[in-house]
């Protein structure tokens, strides 16, 4: 078994049973004391679990999970738009560019109205709005995720590597200095790790709810990326602040 599919089956019993037992993961997956100490302490290094004697425990306060797109299109509106407003002065004519799915990247789109980009996506919810405000777009293939609307997998993940941008917009579930950018599932963040490896430049967009939560699957290292936020700097962890770009607006 995988490290990431013993990291699911953990946080999985974790979050249905509320903690988990050293002796009880080695039985069950069949490994090492030490592989499943090591996958607790990593998991606790990412504030996912709370390590304690003979096992762990969930640490529920800070844990970011997916949520539908419906339910997050409405939580921080007018953050989002600020920061999506900042982001769309970024783009310049003839810029080919990625626009992730997400509520704070869907809010660039109508400042894409009057500009020469092409953009590629994986949101479904993207194309139509891209769309409407007569965007040059191209839409990544492959299977759709139901919850967020987010077209993942394989095939996805293939055709990004024809591709070249000028700019990456990502969102993201949780930002910390221990986690660095994170979100809730596997295949979201592979496919978001690519986009980024093909820029020229990324950006995360992040509202600052998102700072100090943590989710499963790590995205990228805070340095490969500019964060865009709407957070106050005397609220932020100063080590973020160190380690990467981030614009506050």
């Amino acid at each position: 078994m995988l490290t990431e599919e013993r990291f699911k089956y953990i946080l999985d019993k974790v979050k249905i049973k509320g903690t988990v037992k050293l002796k009880d993961l080695v039985s069950e997956l069949d490994v090492s004391e030490s592989t499943i100490r090591r996958d607790l302490d990593e998991l606790e290094e990412m504030e996912l679990l709370k390590r304690v004697h003979g096992g762990a425990v969930g640490t529920k306060s800070n844990f970011a999970a997916d949520n539908t797109i419906t339910e997050r299109i409405t939580q921080y509106s007018s953050e989002k738009k600020r920061i999506a407003k900042y982001c769309s002065e970024l783009i310049e004519d003839g810029d080919f560019i990625y626009i992730d799915s997400g509520t704070t990247t869907y809010e660039l789109i109508p400042y894409l109205k009057d500009k020469n980009v092409i953009v590629v996506t994986n949101g479904v919810y993207n194309v139509e709005r891209l769309l409407e405000y007569n965007v040059k777009t191209y839409i990544l293939g492959g299977g759709i995720k139901e919850i967020t609307r987010t077209v993942v997998g394989e095939q996805a993940l293939k055709q990004i590597e024809d591709f070249r941008f000028n700019k990456a917009f990502i969102g993201a579930n949780g930002v910390t200095f221990n986690a660095a950018i994170t979100t809730p599932d596997i295949s979201e963040a592979v496919l978001k790790r690519e986009a980024i490896l093909r820029a020229e430049e990324s950006f995360v967009l992040v509202d600052s709810s998102k700072f100090g939560k943590v989710s499963f699957s790590k995205i990228c290292d805070l340095e490969d990326v500019s964060i865009v936020t709407d957070a106050d700097k005397d609220e932020m962890d100063e080590d973020i602040l160190e380690a990467t770009n981030v614009i506050l607006i």
